[in-house]
C-alpha cells in the first residue's frame, strides 16, 4: 500500500511524514478511496447522519452536538473487524472539556458500520497510517459521526474543546455535507500554539490527514449563512491507535 500511495501522491504522504497533517482535496481523496474498496452506498452513508442521537454530554454544557460512535480492531494491513460497542474515552491531558469520563453514545447503524462506504474508508486508513507506522501490527480504530447544528442565535462548536490533540497515533476527518454555513476552518498548531497551516473543507470528501502526537487541530465556529435555514457541518472522523 506504500507504494500504491506514494505512486498516486507521493506528496501527500511525504507531506504527512513532514508535516504531520496535509489537508487534501476530494478529487485527490476520491480515487485514493476508490483504490481501496467502493462507495456505492455513499448517498445512504451520507443520509445517515439525519439520524444521529444529540450528544448528552455536551448538552450538559450548553453546547449542541449530534453523534453516533463505532469502535473496530484492524490488523495492519489486514483486516477491519467491528468490536462490541463500547465507551469513548479521553483522559483531562487531551480533552479538558469532558476528559476521564465514559461517554456512551449510540452506535453507528449496523448497515453503516457494515457498509461498503466505511469499510473502504477503513481500509484506505489502514494501508496508509499502517505504512506510515509499520512498527505497529494491530490498530484499535474509533469512528465518529458529528453533525454541528448552528444558528442565528448560537453558532455551532465543531471542536468544543478548542486546540487539541486527541490522544491517538493518527486522524482522519472527511467532510460528508456542509449546509447554509459559513467558516469551520481547520487550524493546525505546533504544542506551543504555533500556527502552521490553515484550511476549510468545503466539499464532500474534502479531508485533513494528521499524526496526532506532532499536531494540534481545531475548527472555528461555524454560522448560518441565512438565519431561517438549517445549518449543519457532518464530518466523518476516524482514529487509529496502536494496539498493544
Amino acid at each position: 500500500m506504500q507504494n500504491r500511495i506514494a505512486s498516486s501522491d507521493s506528496a501527500l504522504f511525504d507531506a504527512l511524514k513532514r508535516d504531520g497533517f496535509s489537508f487534501v482535496t476530494a478529487d485527490v481523496m476520491r480515487p485514493l478511496l476508490q483504490a481501496s474498496g467502493d462507495l456505492s452506498d455513499w448517498n445512504a452513508f451520507a443520509a445517515s447522519w439525519n439520524q444521529l442521537g444529540p450528544d448528552p454530554y455536551l448538552a450538559a454544557t450548553g453546547r449542541l452536538r449530534r453523534r453516533r460512535h463505532a469502535t473496530y480492531t484492524a490488523m495492519a494491513h489486514g483486516d477491519v473487524e467491528l468490536a462490541p460497542h463500547q465507551p469513548h474515552y479521553q483522559t483531562l491531558q487531551y480533552n479538558r472539556l469532558q476528559g476521564d469520563i465514559e461517554r456512551w453514545f449510540e452506535p453507528v447503524e449496523a448497515a453503516m458500520a457494515n457498509g461498503a462506504s466505511l469499510r473502504t474508508i477503513l481500509a484506505f486508513c489502514n494501508d496508509f497510517f499502517s505504512a506510515l507506522a509499520p512498527e505497529v501490527s494491530r490498530w484499535h480504530v474509533e469512528t465518529h459521526q458529528f453533525r454541528i447544528e448552528a444558528s442565528p442565535d448560537a453558532a455551532g462548536e465543531p471542536t468544543p474543546e478548542g486546540n487539541h490533540r486527541d490522544g491517538v497515533d493518527f486522524v482522519l476527518v472527511l467532510l460528508i455535507d456542509r449546509h447554509n454555513i459559513a467558516s469551520g476552518t481547520t487550524t493546525i498548531h505546533t504544542p506551543d500554539g504555533k500556527p502552521l497551516g490553515d484550511f476549510t473543507l468545503t466539499r464532500p470528501l474534502d479531508a485533513a490527514l494528521i499524526h496526532d502526537p506532532r499536531v494540534f487541530h481545531g475548527v472555528t465556529p461555524v454560522l448560518p449563512l441565512e438565519p431561517t435555514e438549517p445549518a449543519h457541518r457532518d464530518v466523518l472522523v476516524v482514529t487509529f491507535r496502536a494496539k498493544a
